[in-house]
């Protein structure tokens, strides 16, 4: 396919997941120029709705249920693509299973997403994607572990209950029965530099966000601290302080610690897995974006790394958002040509959250009188 227009957006959070994003735009593009190829790519920054971009550009859903993060059974999808299997911490364990969205900082767990990783494993996966963003637990990784086989037990052999606080009266480790990884490679994928398990920078420290008081932010911690003494001796590492140890609410130190996991940071290795190059080859313009642009958008959000990626395949780039909240030098500078809000529009907040799909089609019709002229015959 060649001079197509290539649909690469975030979700908008709040009002639009990724592909519902992409759908509109191409309802619209389609609309406007129907003699022009689209071709929609959803993408994820590593959290919720990563496995639904990986399914949209083509990888194989498998659905399986699991524990969510209260322990509650939820129906959650992993994507596989070939021996290479895409598992999204926020699917089995993320912020949106919560019952009625409820934080519960001291016992929810990663026990689902363990799970999830072991169904893929035996479905003969020799590589696992872990995307750590938007996890509801702080447990360090240890439901993650359980949900691989593995045991935490208390001072009288008995298994723990779940969540990081629990952590805190943790007296040995029973990983007999976790799988053989043996030729399996573990990736951690998040969209920042991730940081350490403990302390102020670790992964009790945005617990205030998660629903935490200080005083359980300083249990979560005790917890943590005491998981990654028992984990550490027993896996025979010393992860607590690596890059990502901190990320999903410390999963990732279960993670590097005993799946011998790497971390790698940012959208690079998310766009490589949905052949975002390959798709981009021959395009002639590429629409990505996010529900606001501002200046986090500078830090490394998805619409950044899109636009980095296209501009190596020397292919304009756009970006669509609800708000915009930069300059057009701050834009440019991003290497992304323009960008179109749909505040620009309808300047009511709730409202252009509600109308967010009937908008963006609308502003589709500005997008191709600008980049799209029509052929003449």
């Amino acid at each position: 396919m060649r001079g197509h227009v290539l649909l690469a957006p975030d979700r908008f959070k709040g009002c639009l997941t990724a592909p519902a994003v992409a759908r509109h735009l191409a309802t619209g593009l389609r609309r406007a120029r129907p003699d022009v190829p689209v071709l929609e790519l959803p993408i994820a920054a590593g959290g919720d709705g990563t496995a639904e971009a990986a399914i949209a550009a083509g990888w194989r859903r498998v659905e399986v249920e699991v524990s969510g993060p209260t322990g509650q059974p939820v129906n959650a999808s992993l994507a596989m693509d070939g021996t290479t299997a895409l598992v999204e911490l926020a699917e089995a364990s993320g912020l949106r299973r919560l019952p009625g969205g409820k934080p519960r900082p001291l016992t929810s767990t990663s026990l689902g997403a363990g799970q999830l990783i072991a169904h893929a494993l035996r479905l003969g996966a020799r590589r696992v994607v872990l995307a750590v963003n938007d996890a509801a637990c702080t447990d360090g990784g240890a439901g993650l572990v359980q949900g691989l086989g593995g045991r935490l037990l208390d001072g009288l052999g008995k298994d723990l209950p779940p969540g990081g606080a629990a952590l805190r009266s943790l007296h040995a480790l029973d990983l007999r029965a976790l799988p053989d990884l043996s030729g399996v490679t573990v990736v951690l994928s998040g969209d920042g530099p991730g940081g350490p398990l403990l302390g102020h920078n670790g992964a009790a420290a945005v617990g205030p966000r998660m629903g935490a008081s200080r005083e359980e932010v300083r249990m979560l911690d005790a917890g943590l601290r005491r998981w990654a003494d028992l984990a550490e001796a027993a896996s025979r590492t010393s992860v607590r302080d690596e890059p990502g140890a901190g990320a999903g609410g410390g999963v990732g130190f279960a993670a590097l610690a005993f799946l011998g996991a790497r971390f790698q940071p940012g959208m690079g290795l998310l766009l490589d897995l949905l052949g975002f190059s390959e798709k981009a080859r021959g395009a002639s313009l590429v629409v990505t974006g996010e529900g606001s642009l501002d200046v986090q958008t500078l830090r490394g959000r998805p619409s950044v790394a899109v636009a980095r990626a296209a501009a190596r395949a020397g292919v304009p780039v756009i970006a669509v958002a609800c708000r915009r909240g930069l300059t057009g030098e701050q834009v440019r500078r991003a290497r992304i040509q323009a960008a179109y809000a749909l505040a620009d529009i309808e300047p009511d907040p709730v409202r252009c959250m509600q109308l967010a799909g009937t908008l963006l089609e609308q502003l589709t019709v500005a997008i191709a009188d600008e980049w799209l002229p029509p052929k003449r015959f």
